[in-house]
């Protein structure tokens, strides 16, 4: 074991000197201040292809957190100020050819895996230079595409959001309330004609691929059924302009429709690093701990087979930044439930400043309201409603290191039934609250 991680070591030690004057990536999002309120990346490119280049990146987060949370039943066990545990990600982006790069994350380690895994990865291509010099440079001036398994190009709330430790181009430290993220297979096509922007992609839907078809209940080798498995569609339509030197204005509208049973209810819970905030929702069951989970303080829909769209608007005037987002997401729990519905609001104003506007103050407001069936001839709940307010501040002490302080409450309403899984279950978000700050330091390179 000793030999293997020394060997690690040595290819590490030896990329990253590969890498020291291979910093030129086409086509590419760069890491910290200078990849800020950037979405897809446009087709403009100053960098020329000479050989195949190797950019190896790292993200590191860690949190100080002094939360406190509550709930109607006063059963929660108590949380203090202190530290969490650090997370950390090893990027490599590889110039392949011209106009042809890899992006490969891995994480290092996360709220919810504590041990090293890859996380995703594609390969995304600008040019098809590689088949013939110029090939189709008409239609490839405005067209890129995306292939391999990794998130999907849904909303634009996850070019702004924390993904594990890459929490650089995230205001705040929480994502948002319903966290559309999902690493799955994909083909995806990116059309950007002058200020618009169109995206359809396709997914087999399945954040673990597999070629089995059958279900077997958890624990048991029975077989009894093959899964409900369809092809996951989606798309975005939007414009993207500079309309002035002081104004920038976008907005775009997304879709993706998970359709089948076996396969469509990855889009809230396909982030497998966890949230951002710690041990929240730990209860005393009989005097026994019962933990809250890694993903505690999100929300999930737990639709089976779901159909989503989402818009958002994103304005940039001189040191004030807007986005917002307005979300459904509609589906149904299990075969013979009824459909359910859950619309989620989020918006966040945000103002840079200082001598290089590496300082800003910034405020969120997210909410979830909506309902569904729990089980089969189940009545339908009562709706439930939960609130996020977050205010923050930050300083990038350079442009690949930044400090950020939030404080931050979050309520849930306080319906007993609304918020039951099941009759075993004790309800313990029913009227929950957690409130306090947070300091997390960030380093992306």
């Amino acid at each position: 074991m000793k030999s293997i991680k020394r060997t690690l070591f040595i290819a590490l030690l030896v990329l990253l000197g590969y890498s020291a004057n291979s910093q030129d990536i086409q086509y590419f999002r760069q890491a910290g201040f200078d990849g800020l309120n950037v979405f897809e990346t446009k087709k403009s490119n100053d960098v020329e292809f000479k050989k195949l280049k190797i950019k190896v990146g790292g993200d590191f987060a860690i949190q100080f957190q002094g939360l406190d949370h509550s709930n109607d039943m006063n059963n929660l066990t108590a949380i203090g100020s202190n530290v969490n545990l650090p997370t950390a990600n090893l990027n490599f982006d590889v110039q392949l050819a011209d106009g042809v790069r890899m992006h490969l994350r891995t994480y290092l380690s996360s709220k919810h895996h504590n041990e090293t895994w890859v996380k995703g990865g594609y390969i995304q291509i600008d040019k098809l230079n590689f088949i013939k010099e110029d090939f189709w440079k008409g239609m490839m001036d405005i067209a890129t595409i995306r292939v391999g398994v990794d998130q999907l190009n849904y909303g634009d709330a996850h070019f702004r959001r924390s993904d594990n430790a890459m929490a650089i181009y995230n205001p705040f430290v929480g994502n948002y309330l319903m966290d559309s993220f999902t690493v799955e297979p994909f083909i995806e096509f990116v059309f950007q004609p002058k200020d618009f922007i169109l995206v359809a992609g396709i997914s087999n839907g399945l954040l673990n691929p597999t070629v089995d078809k059958v279900v077997t209940p958890w624990g048991q080798s029975t077989i009894v059924g093959e899964k409900d498995l369809k092809a996951t569609f989606y798309g975005k339509l939007g414009i993207d302009k500079q309309i002035s030197e002081s104004l920038r204005v976008r907005f775009t509208g997304s879709f993706i429709n998970e359709p089948g049973f076996g396969n469509g209810n990855h889009l809230y819970n396909g982030d497998r690093a966890g949230s951002r905030y710690y041990n929240l929702f730990n209860y005393n069951n009989n005097g026994n701990l019962v933990e809250g989970g890694d993903f505690a303080g999100r929300f999930n829909p737990g639709f089976n087979k779901n159909f989503s769209y989402q818009f958002n608007p994103f304005i940039k005037y001189n040191n004030f930044e807007l986005f917002g987002i307005y979300e459904v997401s509609k589906g149904s729990k299990a075969e013979g439930n009824n459909d359910g519905k859950f619309t989620q609001f989020g918006t966040e104003v945000i103002y840079r400043f200082g001598t290089n506007n590496q300082f800003y103050l910034g405020g969120r407001f997210n909410s979830v309201k909506g309902n569904r069936d729990y089980a089969s001839g189940a009545n339908q709940p009562n709706t439930q409603k939960i609130n996020r307010t977050n205010f923050g501040a930050g300083w990038f002490m350079t442009k690949n290191i930044l400090m950020k302080f939030e404080m931050m409450n979050q309520s849930y309403n306080s319906d007993m039934g609304a918020w039951s899984p099941n009759a075993w279950t004790p309800a313990v978000l029913s009227g929950a609250d957690v409130s306090g700050y947070v300091l997390e330091a960030v380093i992306s390179f």
